[in-house]
């Protein structure tokens, strides 16, 4: 009986230490780039395609205004899609393999890749030289 409860205690934890690297999804919206005045959307554009590359994401533009990211760790992939215009930008979650997503939970590591990206894209529009 008593390594029953002990066993029962022990699997409780287990499953407790499994949520916790699990965290609410990030989808960072309306982030200010640091594009100059007169950035035009072809030059976004291809800054933020180059930052997420040089990050290791596979970036590709689906339309005006939107790139799809997607990066591939080990066993692990994350896609999302950035929208932006000339002067703000979002990220939102679309799909993953292997990262523990259910509802609106993901695997910490997802949401530390997008803070990642957010950063590296706010740096990259900043850097930009317009022609």
């Amino acid at each position: 009986m008593q390594r029953r409860a002990i066993f029962s205690a022990l699997l409780l934890a287990l499953f407790a230490l499994a949520a916790c690297r699990t965290a609410p999804i990030y989808n960072p919206s309306g982030v200010a780039l640091g594009a100059p005045a007169g950035a035009s959307l072809a030059e976004v554009t291809k800054a933020i395609q180059q930052a997420g590359a040089s990050l290791g994401w596979e970036m590709t533009e689906v339309g005006p205004g939107e790139v799809r990211a997607r990066l591939r760790n080990r066993r692990h992939t994350a896609e999302a899609l950035v929208r932006f215009d000339t002067e703000t930008f979002s990220i939102s979650y679309q799909s993953s393999e292997n990262l523990r997503h259910e509802g609106d939970t993901i695997h910490k590591g997802y949401n530390k890749w997008i803070r990642t990206l957010e950063r590296r894209i706010v740096l990259a529009t900043g850097l930009m030289v317009t022609s």
